[in-house]
């Protein structure tokens, strides 16, 4: 059974339709219905039919799911044992948003440039859910805030950077106090389903302030676009935005040692890409210094 086949049968089935797969996959839309086509010919069953525009499992399809994603690690698995000493095969990288500027561009066209044979692979996603992901087997490295619980033993945490946390406020309230900013004016909180916004949250509490509670905001670019446009302050780690940059905004530091988010690559230990992965933490670590 050809596992190309498999892996557009994969792609329909969760992004829904044959045009987004073939976006995914890099081949026409065509390409990918023959693939699909050529599958259920093998196999003696439909697999997968239209329902108004979107494409739907069929029952056999629906039992060919799991053992097909299974089938196809494995062979991904394979290829890179067999590879152990090559830096050969697809590494799937998950990040955080905000510290997408730590791997685009720079790390990315390392690799790129230097590992002909090495195809890198990055997946966006909130750190709760990048852990779900290495755990699952679904990525093979996260780039994350540091789990707030105690990793198990087969995970390996490697540390990049200590972000301290400040009070995010327009320039006019830059020479005020942390503490009584976030007390007195309009609060863009963090977002809790993040573990960031879990620790601005608890450093909250932690020191009795409740604050004006006015929006709550998933992603720290939006976080820093609504400061500037005067729509309140926020308690957020100094990190590097992708896209706009923080001038004109005060960035108050807490008191005391304050509050840090650690940020770190997360992956399994005795990983089958662990020469992909030795070589990402190598071009990542060494671009970070020299920002």
């Amino acid at each position: 059974m050809d596992t190309r086949y498999l892996d557009s049968f994969l792609h329909v089935a969760q992004l829904g339709s044959t045009a987004a797969a073939a976006r995914k996959l890099n081949l026409t839309p065509t390409a990918v219905a023959q693939r699909v086509k050529a599958l259920e010919h093998e196999v003696g069953q439909t697999l997968l039919s239209r329902a108004g525009r979107t494409m739907q499992l069929t029952a056999a399809g629906a039992a060919l799911l799991g053992p097909a994603a299974d089938l196809l690690q494995r062979t991904r698995d394979l290829r890179a044992i067999a590879a152990l000493d090559s830096v050969v095969g697809e590494l799937r990288i998950g990040c955080i948003s905000s510290a997408m500027a730590y791997v685009v561009p720079g790390v990315l066209a390392n690799l790129i440039d230097n590992y002909e044979h090495l195809h890198p692979h990055v997946e966006p996603a909130v750190s709760t859910e990048l852990y779900r992901k290495v755990v699952a087997g679904d990525i093979d490295i996260a780039l994350l805030v540091l789990p707030q619980f105690d990793l198990p033993k087969e995970f390996i945490w490697r540390p990049l950077r200590n972000e301290p946390f400040v009070v995010l406020a327009p320039q006019a309230l830059a020479q005020q106090a942390a503490h009584e900013v976030l007390r007195s004016e309009p609060f863009i909180r963090y977002h809790r389903s993040s573990w960031g916004g879990v620790m601005a949250d608890r450093y909250l509490l932690q020191n009795g302030i409740q604050p004006r509670e006015r929006f709550e905001i998933d992603t720290l670019d939006a976080i820093a676009a609504m400061v500037r446009g005067q729509l309140g302050v926020s308690l957020v780690p100094q990190w590097r935005p992708l896209h706009g940059q923080l001038d004109g905004l005060a960035q108050i530091a807490l008191p005391g040692t304050g509050l840090h988010r650690p940020i770190g690559l997360v992956w399994k230990r005795n990983s089958a890409k662990e020469r992909l992965i030795e070589v990402f933490c190598e071009v990542l670590f060494a671009e970070s210094t020299t920002r």
